[in-house]
């Protein structure tokens, strides 16, 4: 059993392959990455056009509720050198640090969750904690060096207390981070995960359920529809169709890549 199978057995993920004689005789699975990527169906994907990312990602839209006045255009040390300083909400007074980035900023995939955790807050990284580790297992499944192939940021820097859903006033005064993140690393494809990123990227309402499958954007840069990690902890079954949003995210992003 191949080390990707094995993976896919620990997150109880059944993959469907073609039986020997109904095609040519298979490879190695790192030969054929989109072999393991043919899970049983859960929703057909609509069919979309996908443009090729714009030369320039633009800034995200600034809700009517911010009040306070943003940089423009900060360049990564910038960034680095505002966000641990940053005390724009009351979160910087519960926070032990403040997580920006983790990843490859080079990386043709963005992936953009909720806000740290508590691993999160203590290591200064975003999803490293539980959640973390079954995202990752799930990228490196799916043929995805989580270091290399991936970026990954959240809609906040810094944990809310216990965990609890971002507050309006926090997404609005740390909106224009991610922002920044978006442009800098200009992505070919953003995934959310979860319902709070997904509301950031799309003003949304919409549960993920309905999202899901389909090619969305923001700002001209395609963008697809998942269940967050830490969800998945909880609800278990939804993990099949996570694989899925993974796998057509993987098909979408190699259209995308070779329509330059």
């Amino acid at each position: 059993m191949s080390r990707r199978d094995l993976l896919l057995k620990e997150l109880g993920l059944t993959v469907w392959r073609q039986r020997p004689g109904h095609a040519a005789a298979a490879q190695d699975d790192a030969a054929q990455p989109d072999a393991i990527c043919t899970p049983a169906p859960v929703v057909t994907p609509a069919e979309t056009v996908m443009p090729a990312a714009p030369a320039e990602v633009p800034d995200l839209p600034v809700m009517p509720e911010t009040r306070h006045e943003a940089p423009a255009l900060r360049d990564w040390a910038e960034l680095e050198q505002q966000v641990p300083a940053c005390q724009r909400c009351s979160l910087n007074e519960t926070r032990t640090r403040t997580a920006l980035e983790r990843g490859n900023r080079q990386a043709a995939l963005m992936i953009v969750g909720e806000a740290p955790g508590e691993q999160e807050d203590r290591l200064g990284q975003p999803f490293v904690g539980p959640a973390g580790k079954l995202l990752d297992a799930m990228l490196t499944a799916t043929g995805w060096d989580p270091e290399r192939d991936v970026y990954i940021a959240n809609v906040l820097k810094c944990r809310p207390p216990g965990n609890r859903n971002p507050q309006q006033a926090e997404m609005v005064a740390c909106v224009d981070y991610l922002a920044d993140q978006l442009r800098l690393v200009r992505p070919k494809l953003i995934l959310c995960v979860g319902r709070i990123a997904t509301q950031a990227l799309l003003d949304s309402e919409q549960a993920i359920s309905r999202l899901r499958g389909q090619v969305h954007h923001w700002h001209g840069v395609p963008l697809i529809v998942s269940y967050h990690p830490a969800y998945l902890l909880r609800n278990l079954p939804d993990k099949a169709r996570a694989w899925q949003d993974l796998c057509f995210a993987r098909k979408t992003l190699a259209g995308l890549m070779a329509a330059g």
